[in-house]
């Protein structure tokens, strides 16, 4: 299958649709009413979907059908979804905006925003349990799956990215300094997602290794591409305001390198992550896609 004979709109649309229902099912009877319109009004707020559309594409690639994963692709929306909450905290980047409306912390209050993120967070662990359940995915296969998420969601990962972020702020860095703070931030949650598709799908040690290599390079150009929309991006499209990066003086790629040289890093990327994905031939065709989106997307 060639890049142009691929449907990317339509595999999009279609793995959407199968995340949103399943979303839609996720979120708990709870005994507190606001609570639970705090956790829905942040996850079922739309958005691009891509980490559980990722674990799907990576267990269809390693031969297993994507609504297989779809708890495990739930639990990695509703722990990034716990992330946003809480960066948009005044205490971390005080955002008034995301996804086109106010944030959870406007829409609701601070207090309720934040026990919203933390219930979002254990829910997803819930949720990577629950894949035990499914026929075909063992108990190990979904405690690994579970560890895998936390490693990537905690100090080593995206906790610890995000503080080395903070940290940064205001302050010269090297490339190798800022590849790490992005290696945590936002490409460790993105790795684990293709790592953990591979898990569940009983995938051998070759092609998750093939899939963790692809998963460091496309979760780098993330972010890359991401720095590169804040700068010039379109805020209609991105449903929140642009300039924010360089007004908190923050690391990114292009005010290290500029514009020009950090799309060219975003591309060696793109291009690293295709090389990973060769083994896979035309199962990993939606990868590929996924990665050239993730590069070239606008919003």
């Amino acid at each position: 299958m060639t890049q142009s004979a691929f449907d990317l709109d339509g595999y999009l649309k279609e793995r959407r649709s199968l995340v949103e229902l399943a979303l839609k099912a996720a979120v708990p009877k709870l005994p507190n009413a606001r609570l639970k319109k705090a956790m829905e009004y942040s996850l079922l707020a739309g958005g691009k979907r891509l980490r559980p559309i990722l674990v799907m594409a990576a267990a269809e690639a390693c031969g297993t059908k994507g609504d297989k994963v779809l708890e495990a692709a739930c639990a990695f929306e509703a722990l990034h979804t716990y992330s946003l909450i809480h960066d948009d905290l005044p205490a971390m980047d005080d955002d008034d905006f995301r996804r086109g409306r106010p944030t959870c912390h406007k829409a609701f209050d601070e207090a309720t925003a934040i026990l919203a993120g933390d219930a979002l967070l254990t829910l997803a662990f819930e949720l990577m349990a629950e894949s035990a359940r499914v026929k075909g995915i063992s108990a190990a296969a979904a405690l690994e799956a579970s560890r895998l998420l936390a490693v990537a969601a905690g100090g080593e990962g995206m906790v610890g990215g995000q503080m080395a972020d903070i940290e940064a702020e205001g302050r010269k860095v090297g490339v190798a300094a800022l590849k790490g703070i992005h290696a945590g931030k936002t490409g460790a949650l993105l790795t684990a997602s293709l790592e953990v598709g591979a898990v569940l799908a009983g995938a051998p040690s070759a092609r998750r290794r093939a899939l963790v290599e692809a998963g460091r390079h496309l979760g780098l150009a993330f972010q890359v591409a991401d720095d590169i929309l804040n700068v010039e991006g379109d805020p209609q499209k991105l449903g929140k305001s642009v300039g924010s990066d360089a007004e908190a003086h923050k690391a990114t790629y292009p005010a290290l390198l500029g514009l020009q040289k950090a799309k060219k890093v975003a591309h060696n990327e793109l291009d690293a992550a295709l090389k990973a994905l060769a083994p896979f031939k035309t199962a990993g065709e939606p990868l590929r896609a996924l990665a050239r989106y993730v590069v070239d997307r606008d919003c």
